[in-house]
């Protein structure tokens, strides 16, 4: 059926209308330039020990899993499209210590969670931590002589960190400590000892950020940290020159990907590095960028899913590959019901 014909009021009107590509749903969908697919996702996940307790506070609606919770909730999470997990330990505070004993610890709890995982999920791409915090008894990323972070000796422990790592299966090593010369150290011993096929995604720019207590408070490093800091080795927020060198060095030294840690925070720099580096770039969606979204939903402010979703396409609109979120799940979901398709995102089918 013909449209029907409007009256036009005489005057001067603009030629160019941009609203007329707006205005109906095939032309935003023809011409949306970002898409968000569940393929997009990193699924970060905290497994623990049976002596740890699942449940903390700084992080709504996020939990420590025991290794058979966390296979029986990736039943769920894989077949919504998602096909990437990353995994951080929480262990007993009694086994942390200064040297970071149990980050060398072969039959320990990553190693067994990477075990069980590959052998139910063979097909999931398992992304492992190369940090000690999770081990050290003074919250540190690395080893402490006198009173500083050694970035040597800490470089020969995770080199140790990371072929465990390896050899248990992992996919994707993950280096977040910020060490200078981290990525070439492990790529030697990795390829040394035949895992040339293991990636490096890494930390390439992880600022100082406050945004970080929620996971802290979840890894139970937070009291250990107490009010000390990592000034001394992640970078200062008021700097984005230093981004580019900090990940022109780890391309250099062989990164497959980088991150760019926080996330939403810094979508300049996510930006400066895609656009200056053209590699994959992944965006770490943090503890605190997550659960202010939480909170201010809770109070009214807006709809935390749609919240969420808008969030998601302003990390690809600034040119990351990969989102690294606490809602990748949720995320999933109304992807699968399809109730943002509209805004251009799309479902894993």
């Amino acid at each position: 059926m013909p449209k029907k014909e409007t009256t036009l009021i005489t005057g001067s009107f603009p030629k160019t209308r941009l609203r007329r590509a707006r205005s109906t749903v095939w032309s935003r969908d023809m011409l949306a330039e970002n898409t968000l697919k569940s393929s997009n996702l990193i699924w970060p996940v905290f497994i623990r020990e049976e002596s740890v307790s699942p449940n903390f506070k700084a992080l709504p609606g996020v939990k420590r899993y025991l290794i058979a919770e966390l296979l029986n909730e990736l039943k769920y999470a894989t077949s919504l499209g998602i096909q990437m997990l990353m995994l951080f330990v929480v262990v007993n505070p009694l086994k942390r210590d200064s040297k970071a004993s149990e980050a060398f610890n072969e039959k320990g709890l990553l190693c067994k969670a990477v075990n069980a995982i590959k052998e139910k999920f063979p097909n999931l791409a398992i992304i492992t931590d190369v940090a000690l915090d999770p081990y050290t008894n003074h919250g540190q990323d690395g080893l402490i002589i006198g009173s500083e972070v050694d970035n040597d000796l800490t470089l020969e422990a995770l080199k140790k960190h990371a072929l465990i790592q390896a050899r248990a299966g992992a996919d994707i090593i993950a280096p977040s400590e910020m060490m200078d010369g981290r990525i070439g150290a492990l790529r030697e011993i990795l390829d040394t000892h035949g895992f040339q096929h293991v990636q490096l995604m890494s930390y390439a720019a992880k600022y100082a950020s406050c945004l970080y207590g929620p996971f802290r408070d979840a890894l139970g490093s937070k009291n250990c940290l107490g009010i000390a800091d990592k000034k001394t080795y992640q970078m200062d927020p008021a700097n984005s020159d230093e981004a580019l060198r900090e990940v022109a060095m780890d391309v250099q030294e062989g990164a497959d990907s980088v991150i760019i840690k926080p996330g939403l925070h810094y979508l300049d720099i996510v930006h400066q590095v895609k656009e200056t580096f053209k590699l994959p770039v992944i965006s770490f969606h943090v503890s605190a960028e997550y659960a202010m979204l939480y909170y201010a939903a809770k109070e009214g402010c807006f709809d935390f899913d749609e919240a969420l979703m808008e969030s998601m396409m302003c990390f690809k609109r600034a040119g990351s590959n990969a989102i690294i979120t606490y809602g990748a799940v949720r995320v999933a979901e109304n992807l699968a019901e399809k109730k943002y398709e509209k805004l251009g995102y799309e479902s894993a089918s």
